[in-house]
């Protein structure tokens, strides 16, 4: 199974490291364009805003039928504002660059993981899309430490420039596989009837409220380390989170394959809440090594478990489900974070961001339990029905 999709995989790896890489070289860029963090830390949100627009707006329109064309169209742009954010002579042009970026990047990821799940049996499906997170989770995890080596060691543009350089190793794989690639169902437009669905609108909820408890507040995971006298653990700590995101997404396929997604759509919500307790609760570096893991783990595993929830029963709607789920996971990010940034600058203490993420974090819960008891019924009613 593998095979097939390793060429997504390396996408999404590319996709990663650039959601994330512009986090180790700010203050680098501010000073290369006479500018300051604030300004330049709008890149993220230009690149977040792009990304949540362009793949429920675009990726219909992009496929018609051909998988291969929208990708390889997906990754050109990302490549492309990549390769103008590398030349970039101020902060108007970087800025634009961040938005182009942003929609292929937002337009990828809905298609490949569409195309992950239609390539394989549907006994496979859960790990084929797996698969695709992993290659997000990785990416998002070694795109901080590579990126700030590689700023160091040379400057910012050479970071970026490296994502070019996956990006553009990632076209040439999918260009070659291009004809193992599955045509996918595309209404030539955008596709908000998904919604439509109470289910389908719920699980777009849940991956915004994942957003931001987990990818939101993991924005400050080294604020709140300092918070609690473990600033000498920051670096353990990231990488605990991201082997941790990488495991889970790499782990969960097959219980997905095997059970199904509706015992681990409650679950790992829950798993996530108690490792925001237990980062309350204790000082311990242990404690918040093992509580990190596992908060990376359940965060990123949560993905093609909600993934597989909302489209177990309608593959054909797999892309603009996806489309919408993973826009909504990154506006929560961006919403998160921006939340935190308001909750510091108002006087809340750093630790006091992790009792704010237990509430979008129980929510997620009571949702995600909800749609598992819809998915039951449904299936009891077309038993029914069949009988």
């Amino acid at each position: 199974m593998i095979r097939k999709v390793w060429p997504l995989v390396a996408a999404a790896i590319a996709l990663g490291i650039d959601a994330y890489v512009l986090a180790a070289v700010l203050p680098s860029i501010a000073d290369s364009l006479a500018t300051t963090v604030a300004a330049v830390g709008l890149g993220v949100t230009a690149f977040t805003g792009a990304y949540a627009l362009a793949g429920p707006m675009m990726s219909g329109m992009l496929t018609r039928g051909d998988t291969a064309r929208a990708l390889l169209i997906a990754l050109g742009m990302f490549n492309l504002g990549n390769l103008i954010t590398v030349v970039a002579p101020g902060i108007e042009v970087f800025l634009a660059s961040r938005v182009i970026a942003g929609a292929g990047a937002g337009v990828l990821t809905a298609v490949a993981t569409a195309a992950a799940a239609a390539m394989v049996a549907e006994n496979e499906r859960g790990r084929a899309m797996a698969m695709v997170t992993f290659g997000l989770s990785t990416g998002t995890v070694i795109g901080v430490p590579v990126g700030m080596l590689v700023g160091d060691l040379l400057n910012w543009r050479w970071t970026m420039g490296l994502v070019v350089v996956v990006g553009l190793l990632s076209m040439i794989a999918l260009a070659a596989r291009a004809r193992t690639l599955p045509a996918l169902t595309s209404s030539g437009g955008p596709t908000i009837g998904v919604l439509r669905s109470a289910k389908i609108s719920v699980g777009v909820v849940v991956a915004f409220l994942l957003g931001v408890a987990s990818l939101g507040l993991y924005t400050y995971l080294l604020p709140l380390a300092e918070a609690q006298g473990l600033e000498g653990w920051s670096f353990a700590l990231v990488w605990a989170w991201g082997i941790g995101g990488v495991t889970g997404s790499a782990l969960v396929g097959k219980p997905l394959d095997a059970h199904g997604p509706r015992v681990l759509l409650i679950v790992l919500p829950v798993v996530l809440l108690v490792t925001f307790v237990a980062v309350w609760s204790f000082g311990s570096p242990v404690v918040w090594l093992v509580a990190a893991a596992l908060w990376g783990a359940a965060g990123w595993a949560s993905v093609p478990t909600l993934q597989q929830a909302l489209i177990g029963d309608r593959p054909e709607l797999a892309m603009p489900i996806v489309a919408f789920q993973m826009a909504a996971m990154y506006l929560g990010s961006a919403v998160g974070a921006a939340v935190g940034s308001s909750l510091l600058a108002a006087g809340t203490g750093a630790m006091g961001l992790v009792v704010w993420a237990m509430i979008p974090a129980g929510l997620t819960i009571v949702l995600a339990g909800w749609i598992s008891v819809r998915a039951l019924q449904l299936r009891r009613c077309r038993v029914v029905a069949v009988a």
